[in-house]
């Protein structure tokens, strides 16, 4: 912990460098992905701050829009589409994926229940994967397409697609490589950026 406290106490520093960011926001892609820590988003894409709204879920999971019962997950979609206008959703998982292999081998998850319970909104289960295959590439890979496929569920989204102000992208990030992979409709397979 302590090497991250030292770079906050000199981060702020430099304030030159952030005075522009209290104007507002206005980034162009939504960008949704894993919790887990080895998925930087701005360090994948080479973002700044003020490029990307993140929303980071255990598993990337994008839970069923119901109006009936908001939850931050739709919130944050709602806001960077309606409020802030972004012209990019990405949903982007990760190889090694703890929820994702969970999902795959079958873990009981008794002892973590919230963790069970959240993982129920996986949609499908993953298919295609190999339980032993500790990178559980096909499983997540079929996840992203799923989650893509919710999210183009959510009202916001669903008006945005149909209008042409939104696209949405799925990518798969490699923990162990560093490469990203986006799905290709034509081709309904993942490849190279």
């Amino acid at each position: 912990m302590q090497p991250l406290i030292d770079n906050a106490r000199t981060f702020g520093q430099r304030p030159e460098e952030f005075a522009e960011l209290a104007e507002g926001q206005s980034p162009q892609v939504l960008f949704i992905t894993c919790s887990d820590s080895r998925v930087v988003p701005a360090l994948i894409t080479g973002a700044r701050p003020g490029q990307l709204f993140e929303l980071r879920t255990a598993g990337n999971i994008v839970p069923p829009y119901g109006s009936d019962r908001p939850t931050g997950e739709a919130a944050t979609v709602e806001y960077a589409v309606e409020v802030l206008g972004v012209q990019d959703v990405v949903v982007c998982g990760h190889s090694h994926c703890g929820a994702v292999g969970a999902l795959v081998r079958g873990d009981d998850l008794d002892a973590v229940p919230a963790v069970r319970d959240w993982l129920a909104h996986a949609a499908d289960e993953p298919g295609g994967a190999d339980p032993k295959d500790p990178a559980v590439a096909l499983a997540v890979q079929h996840h992203v397409l799923a989650q893509l496929l919710r999210l183009r569920s959510y009202p916001c989204v669903e008006k945005r697609l149909a209008d042409g102000r939104l696209r949405v992208r799925g990518w798969y990030y490699e923990v162990h490589t560093g490469a990203v992979l986006e799905h290709r409709v034509e081709t309904d397979s993942f490849e190279a950026l």
